[in-house]
C-alpha cells in the first residue's frame, strides 16, 4: 500500500514537470471498506457445508484525475482487494506484501462544445444493470442536443480476436444507443443495443451462457435489445419502470452440425417507492423469461456485463460473495422476484430497514420445481463518523423446493455480517 501511494505521488509530481504549460488541478479521492461476514446452507442442505464461510476481507479504491480544464480530464480508478489470511488474494497474509493492484478505470473525459467523448477504460450502467453495470474498455459519445435531450452512443469492446487470418472473427462488440429524455417530473431512456461476434467460440468471459447450460457449444451471436427505463414522481412517491425485449440469432453446434436458434426474451421490472416522515417505504417486482422447450430460446440474458443486485442472500446484496442454490443473482434471467420493504430513520445517526422477497423460477428446473424460497433482510445503518457508516446485516432464507433440490438434509440459508466503510 506505502509502495502504492509513492508511485501515485511520483506519477503525479512527474506529471507536473513534465508538462508546465498546463496548469491543471490534482483530485485525489477514494472509498474503503471492510466486511465480516458468515455465510451458512447456501448449497441448500446442512451436510456438506460445501459453501458455509466465515471471513473478513478488505477493499481500496484510489481515484486519482487530472483535471486540465472543464472540458479535459484524465481520470483514473485503482483496486486492491484483500482477504484476510489469504496470501492468495492479495495483502492479506502476514508480511503484507502482497502484489496486487488493479487498474479499474483509466479513461480521457473530453468536451468539445456539446459533445462530451469518454475514450479509455471505464464504467457503465444500462437499464439499470439489467442489460449493464460493469467496467469495460470502449467509448461513450454523448450529444447533449437540448436541455430535455442527451444522446450518447455507448461502445463495448467486449473480446479482441488478436492477430492472424480471419482472427477478427472472434471480436466480439456492444454497440448501444441510449437518450435520455427530461420530460420535467420524468425521465425516459430508450434503449437499442446489439451484440455481435462472428465467433464467439474463443471468448471465456460469460457471465451467463445459457446455449452452454444446455450441453452446447455457441459460435456466432447476433442479438438485439429494445426497451426503455422511465422515472418517474407521482406526488410523494417516486416510480421506476424497465422493459427490454431481446430479439436475434445465436448460432449452436449439434453433432457437429451449426445449427441457427431464434433468440425471443424479454425482462419487465417496476419499482416505487415513498417518503412519509421518518419512514421510507418501498416495493419492486421482476420478471426475466426462462428457456422453454420450444425449438426458440426464450430465456432472457446478456453475454457479459449484467448486474443487477438485490436480495442479500438470493441476490448478492451487501457481502456480494455468493448467491443461494438455484438463484440467478446478479445476472437476472429465468426469474421472478417480489419486494417488499421499509427504512426508518431512528435518529440522525441510525438507519433501520427491513426487507421481505419471494422469488421463484419463471420456468420449472429438472425437477419440476419452481420454488426459490421467501427472504427476510434486516439491516441497521449507523455514522460512525460524518463519512465512516457500520452495516450491520442479518438475512433468512426460507428456502423452497429449487433451493433445497429437495434434498434429505434440506436446511434453509442464513447470512450475518457488518461492514465498515468510508468514501472520500
Amino acid at each position: 500500500m506505502r509502495k502504492f501511494l509513492m508511485f501515485l505521488m511520483v506519477l503525479a509530481l512527474a506529471f507536473t514537470f513534465a508538462v508546465p504549460a498546463f496548469a491543471f488541478e490534482n483530485i485525489f479521492g477514494g472509498y474503503w471498506r471492510t466486511r465480516a461476514y458468515m455465510d451458512k446452507n447456501f448449497t441448500g442442505e446442512d451436510q456438506t457445508e460445501a459453501a458455509d464461510v466465515t471471513k473478513v476481507d478488505t477493499r481500496t479504491r484510489l481515484y486519482y484525475t487530472a483535471k486540465f480544464s472543464d472540458n479535459f480530464k484524465f481520470v483514473n480508478k485503482f483496486e486492491m482487494d484483500a482477504t484476510w489470511g489469504d496470501a492468495s488474494s492479495g495483502y492479506g497474509d502476514i508480511g503484507a506484501d502482497g502484489i496486487k493492484v488493479e487498474v479499474k478505470n483509466s479513461y480521457a473525459d473530453m468536451t468539445f462544445d456539446k459533445t462530451n467523448a469518454k475514450i479509455g477504460v471505464q464504467g457503465a450502467t444500462i437499464c439499470r444493470g439489467f442489460i449493464f453495470d460493469d467496467d469495460f474498455a470502449g467509448a461513450v459519445v454523448a450529444y447533449k442536443a437540448s436541455d430535455t435531450l442527451t444522446l450518447p452512443f455507448i461502445w463495448v469492446k467486449a473480446y479482441e480476436g488478436g492477430y492472424g487470418k480471419d482472427a477478427n472473427d472472434y471480436d466480439f462488440d456492444y454497440y448501444a444507443i441510449y437518450p435520455t429524455i427530461n420530460l420535467g417530473k420524468a425521465t425516459v431512456n430508450p434503449l437499442l443495443m446489439y451484440a455481435y461476434s462472428k465467433d464467439a467460440s474463443n471468448y471465456d468471459n460469460f457471465y451467463t451462457n445459457p446455449i452452454a447450460d444446455l450441453g452446447l457449444d455457441l459460435t456466432k451471436i447476433s442479438v438485439y435489445y429494445l426497451g426503455a427505463d422511465v422515472d418517474a414522481n407521482v406526488g410523494p412517491a417516486s416510480v421506476w419502470f424497465t422493459g427490454i425485449y431481446e430479439g436475434g440469432k445465436v448460432d449452436v453446434v449439434i453433432e457437429s452440425e451449426t445449427e441457427s436458434v431464434d433468440v425471443k426474451a424479454y425482462l419487465l421490472a417496476l419499482g416505487a417507492g415513498a417518503d412519509v416522515d421518518k419512514l421510507n417505504v418501498h416495493g419492486q417486482v421482476f420478471y426475466a423469461s426462462g428457456a422453454d422447450d420450444s425449438s426458440d430460446y426464450k430465456g432472457f440474458w446478456v453475454p457479459a456485463g449484467q448486474s443487477y443486485y438485490w436480495a442479500e442472500i438470493m441476490g448478492y446484496g451487501i457481502f456480494d460473495n455468493q448467491v443461494s442454490n438455484a438463484s440467478c443473482g446478479d445476472q437476472i434471467s429465468n426469474i421472478m422476484a417480489l419486494n417488499l420493504g421499509a427504512s426508518f430513520k431512528a435518529s440522525d445517526k441510525l438507519t433501520l430497514n427491513g426487507d421481505l422477497w419471494f422469488a421463484q423460477l419463471a420456468e420449472d428446473d429438472a425437477n419440476g420445481n419452481t420454488d426459490l424460497g421467501t427472504e427476510i433482510d434486516l439491516t441497521a445503518n449507523y455514522k460512525l463518523l460524518d463519512n465512516v457508516t457500520l452495516d450491520v446485516v442479518a438475512a433468512y432464507l426460507v428456502a423452497g423446493d429449487a433451493t433445497t433440490l429437495e434434498s434429505d438434509d434440506e436446511a434453509d440459508p442464513l447470512e450475518i455480517g457488518t461492514r465498515i466503510s468510508f468514501g472520500f
